[in-house]
């Protein structure tokens, strides 16, 4: 089995928090439009497609970037050749990120019917003093819309991705943020706490003292907060930042947090097949360039040891609800775990060792702690 992730690194305009490999049309080209840059662009994708194995598929993602700003015949290309050249599962899941202000219901039903069958909106937040912070440029009123506009579509799974922890963001801004997704009409939600990066115009101005981050005991309170208005709601969690209905996993991601096959098409894309992870040029100019010259995109690969794979398991395994199995961990790990187990954050299955709604607040110190 091999899933296919596939960037699209355009957006109308870059977020303040934002440090993903994505550009708008007047970084790449002066004076360029959306369709001027990404004309040729999947024609490279499916250049580079030709380079990947030819398993059966049982997820493709296409992330970005802003997905939905692309034609859907563009994008239903993709999906054609994938399933042409590799075959595809019976329940195939072809997942687009979308932009709730890039949609309506004629695009919404076209993407249905070149093949998308799940779709996640970047909601973030419905507080719009929020997303000014996190300079998103939906209006917080459209989420509604485009997701009963998927669901009319034919959509079979609808997530929204929410970011907690922004600047001036208080607990019942949250609370009502959560509230507001959980009363729409979806299956999915992912809550990501807000994380500054260097370089990004949010972090200029977190240093200039415009704005103050705040602290982890707010930070804690809302990540508990989301996880029971979830429980109560029906979706539980089943990996630290992702709750869903039955049925309803982002099994593309899982993927990824199983450390399955995939291959990432496009420009900055990583992939992995068996122990080789490897890496594309970043830039997508550089990225077509070398794509039509028949030149691999690959920019770098690293092959994991056994002792690396171990440790990438624990790091990932720790993040869902089966946990850790005890017999990947050393005597040593098993050991230092032991603390986290008598002070509730760790509970000890038979075979597994998984965290508890406390742990997951500290999954990071945990996993490094079992690490060392």
């Amino acid at each position: 089995m091999l899933s296919f992730y596939v960037h699209i690194p355009y957006c109308v305009r870059r977020c303040g928090y934002c440090d993903f490999n994505t550009y708008t049309p007047s970084e790449l080209q002066d004076g360029a439009t959306l369709e001027i840059v990404s004309g040729d662009y999947i024609d490279a994708v499916l250049k580079e497609l030709e380079a990947a194995p030819k398993d059966v598929v049982p997820t493709f993602f296409f992330g970005g970037g802003t997905p939905s700003l692309l034609p859907p015949k563009d994008l239903g290309r993709v999906i054609t050749a994938i399933k042409a050249r590799n075959g595809v599962t019976d329940d195939c899941e072809i997942t687009l990120e979308a932009n709730p202000d890039s949609v309506t219901q004629e695009k919404l039903n076209e993407l249905f019917a070149v093949g998308f069958n799940r779709i996640s909106f970047g909601m973030q937040s419905s507080n719009a003093d929020v997303l000014k912070v996190l300079d998103r440029t939906h209006n917080p009123e459209n989420v509604r819309k485009a997701v009963d506009m998927a669901r009319a579509a034919g959509f079979q799974s609808v997530s929204v991705d929410l970011i907690y922890g922004a600047p001036g963001e208080s607990l019942s801004d949250w609370a009502a943020t959560v509230k507001e997704a959980l009363s729409l009409n979806i299956d999915h939600i992912s809550a990501y706490a807000l994380i500054v990066e260097e370089g990004t115009k949010l972090a200029a101005q977190i240093k200039r003292g415009e704005y103050t981050m705040p602290d982890d005991d707010l930070m804690a309170d809302m990540y508990l907060l989301v996880d029971q208005q979830c429980l109560q709601k029906g979706l539980k969690w089943y990996e630290l930042s992702n709750w869903s209905k039955p049925g309803h996993q982002c099994r593309h991601n899982i993927t990824y947090w199983k450390s399955n096959n995939w291959w990432g098409l496009g420009p900055g894309a990583h992939s992995h097949i068996d122990q080789k992870r490897f890496w594309n040029v970043k830039h997508p100019n550089a990225y077509k360039e070398k794509v039509f010259a028949g030149i691999s995109p690959i920019k770098d690969s690293e092959i994991l040891s056994d002792e690396e794979k171990k440790s990438e398991y624990i790091m990932l395994a720790i993040r869902m609800p089966e946990g850790v199995k005890k017999a990947a961990l050393s005597v040593a790990q098993f050991e230092r775990s032991m603390e986290y187990i008598k002070s509730g954050h760790v509970i000890e299955r038979e075979s597994a060792l998984a965290l508890t709604p406390k742990g997951r607040l500290i999954a990071d110190r945990i996993t490094h702690e079992m690490l060392r």
